[in-house]
């Protein structure tokens, strides 16, 4: 019996090898992660996996589709599954962790360019930045903290 990672690998036509389970499982496991952080998850499965093996994948399954790298202005790159869908994300200034934002109108493109220039338009990108939950509750716990001094 094959498995779902193997399915969509064999669907864009790309052999199933086990670095790319490996990068798939882990993606699918840790949404938004850096390269190095990817390498950290693949390598604590499979040791002998390199460093440009799991460079390599990404960039295979980034092409074929399976992976998109996205890049918030100021951040490294970062690797998630969850792709097609033209949804965005949400980015917290303070500690850098990332969210999915779902599309505010549904279909790609799912904002209108005032003026799109004679471009055929077919995806938008949208990055919000703002403080996550975490960091709200650390910032106001200091604030109350400093002003009881």
């Amino acid at each position: 019996m094959t498995s779902d990672l193997e399915d969509q690998l064999r669907a864009v036509s790309l052999r199933v090898t086990r670095p790319r389970l490996a990068v798939l499982a882990a993606l699918r496991d840790h949404p938004h992660v850096d390269t190095d952080t990817v390498i950290a998850l693949v390598r604590a499965d499979h040791p002998t996996v390199s460093h440009q093996a799991v460079y390599d994948v990404l960039r295979a399954l980034t092409a074929a589709g399976l992976v998109r790298r996205i890049q918030p202005a100021g951040a490294t790159a970062r690797y998630e599954r969850r792709v097609g869908d033209n949804h965005h994300h949400v980015v917290c200034r303070s500690c850098g962790t990332i969210a999915d934002v779902d599309c505010a109108v549904g279909e790609a493109p799912c904002l209108t360019a005032s003026d799109d220039r004679g471009f055929a338009v077919d995806e938008a990108e949208v990055v919000f930045w703002g403080t996550c939950p975490d960091c709200a509750t650390e910032h106001r716990s200091e604030i109350h903290q400093s002003g009881r001094k």
